[in-house]
C-alpha cells in the first residue's frame, strides 16, 4: 500500500518496536500515546509531535469509558496515519477499505492475542483496581503487543525490512487481577 505520509525508516525489529512501546508506557505515556508515539519515532514519520495528542483521549477504552482498549485504538490510529484517506470518496472508496481490512486485522489479532479474547477495556481489566495501579503490568503488556503488530503490519505494507525472524507473539495466559484476602 502506498502511504500518505513520508517516512524514513527502511528496517524495523517489530519485537524491539514492542519493548519500546512497553517502555513508553511505563515511563507515562498512557497506551495509546505509546503506540502512536513509538510508530511515530521508530518508523521515523514526517508528522508533528502533536499526533501523539490527537491520541490522548483514546486511552482507557476512550476517555476512562471502558470501551475499546486504547491500545488497539491506538494501533488503528497508527495505521489510519499512514494509509487513511483526507478525501470524501464515499464508502466504497478502495482506500478506505484496504484501511478498514488492515484494522480488522490488528482487532481480530489483539482480540486472540491478549488471551482473554476480548477487545473492551471494561472486560480485559475487570476485578483489577484500577485507582491502584493493578492493571498496569497487563496494559503494559497490551500496549506492547498492539504495537508489534501494528510494526509488522507496516513492515508488511510498507516493503520495509522486518528485522525479526519470529512474529510477535501473543500471550500464553491471561493477566488475572489479584486474589482478595478472605
Amino acid at each position: 500500500m502506498e502511504s500518505i505520509v513520508k517516512f524514513h525508516a527502511t528496517a524495523v525489529s517489530p519485537k524491539a518496536i514492542q519493548k519500546h512501546a512497553e517502555e513508553m508506557y511505563a515511563g507515562g505515556f498512557f497506551c495509546c500515546e505509546a503506540v502512536m508515539s513509538v510508530i511515530r519515532s521508530d518508523f521515523q514519520v514526517d508528522v508533528p509531535e502533536a499526533v501523539i495528542a490527537m491520541s490522548s483521549g483514546m486511552s482507557i477504552g476512550v476517555g476512562r469509558s471502558g470501551c475499546m482498549c486504547g491500545a488497539l485504538n491506538g494501533g488503528i490510529l497508527a495505521l489510519g496515519m499512514f494509509f487513511g484517506r483526507t478525501t470524501q470518496d464515499g464508502p466504497k472508496d478502495p482506500k478506505v477499505n484496504a484501511l478498514m481490512a488492515l484494522s480488522h486485522e490488528l482487532h481480530d489479532w489483539f482480540r486472540d492475542a491478549n488471551a482473554k479474547h476480548a477487545n473492551c477495556c471494561r472486560v480485559l481489566t475487570k476485578g483489577f483496581d484500577m485507582t491502584s495501579g493493578e492493571h498496569k503490568k497487563q496494559c503494559i503488556a497490551f500496549t506492547g503487543l498492539c504495537a508489534g503488530k501494528v510494526a509488522e503490519i507496516l513492515c508488511r505494507e510498507l516493503n520495509v525490512q522486518n528485522l525479526d525472524a519470529e512474529p510477535i507473539k501473543g500471550l500464553d495466559k491471561p493477566f488475572l487481577p489479584p486474589v482478595a484476602a478472605a
